[in-house]
């Protein structure tokens, strides 16, 4: 079940950074920020990273660049904001900043190129509805079988998945009306959420706040977002 609001919540990425011998990056926490278009598009990152001893830090270029990297890529461990609290005081921090203060850290932003949406498929939404659009979520890292077992016990998917996907979900909020699609891309370990949203008039706010859930969910299951893309 996904909670239905009116808007999608503006905390915070958090992510844990497990130690390494002799990588520059070390243990530490790193927080993030994807600027959005009101559609939820991302237009960028941005992002500030803490070590012991080193102090928070900047660097949006590598938070983007890290993601490509598996080796840095298995270290990074998506977290909330109370785990994220709790390792911060572990390792010597204190008392973790409010995101008031976390966001004057971003010191630089880096782009993310938005293109204009494709207009794929039919170009009138079904009976009833006043538009159609259709977004791409990408993630990187991987999902354990027992995580994919989780996701479509969570979305009641039903059958084998459809079109190549793993888990599939439906809902219905305020106006608008959902269905998803979860599958691998591309030829490295990433993953894409296919959501498809059929707008009625006046139901264009759900949409953010929807995609907002679908995402910090598969957050919380260890994937880390790339960005989010829109097609129709």
């Amino acid at each position: 079940m996904i909670i239905d609001r009116p808007r999608p919540s503006r905390t915070l990425d958090y992510h844990l950074v497990l130690p390494a011998p002799g990588d520059p990056i070390g243990a530490g926490i790193l927080v993030e920020e994807f600027t959005r278009q009101e559609d939820f598009c991302a237009t960028g990152l941005q992002s500030a990273s803490w070590t012991p001893g080193g102090g928070w830090w900047s660097s949006a270029a590598l938070s983007l660049g890290l993601r490509a990297d598996p080796a840095v890529l298995a270290r990074v461990v998506p977290t909330g904001p109370a785990e994220a609290a709790d390792a911060y005081r572990r390792l010597g921090g204190g008392e973790l900043p409010s995101e008031v203060v976390l966001r004057t850290y971003f010191r630089d932003h880096q782009p993310i190129a938005v293109a204009a949406p494709l207009r794929l498929g039919p170009s009138r939404p079904p009976d009833g509805f006043s538009e159609q659009r259709v977004y791409r979520v990408l993630f990187a890292k991987d999902l354990r079988a027992e995580q994919v077992a989780a996701l479509r016990r969570r979305w009641r998917t039903t059958g084998g998945g459809t079109a190549g996907s793993v888990a599939d979900g439906r809902h219905d909020s305020g106006g608008a009306r959902f269905s998803w699609h979860l599958r691998r891309v591309g030829h490295t370990l990433a993953w894409g959420l296919d959501v498809t949203a059929l707008v009625r008039i006046g139901g264009a706010d759900a949409v953010p706040a929807i995609l907002a859930d679908l995402t910090n969910l598969l957050r919380q299951h260890g994937l880390v977002t790339v960005t989010t893309e829109r097609f129709a």
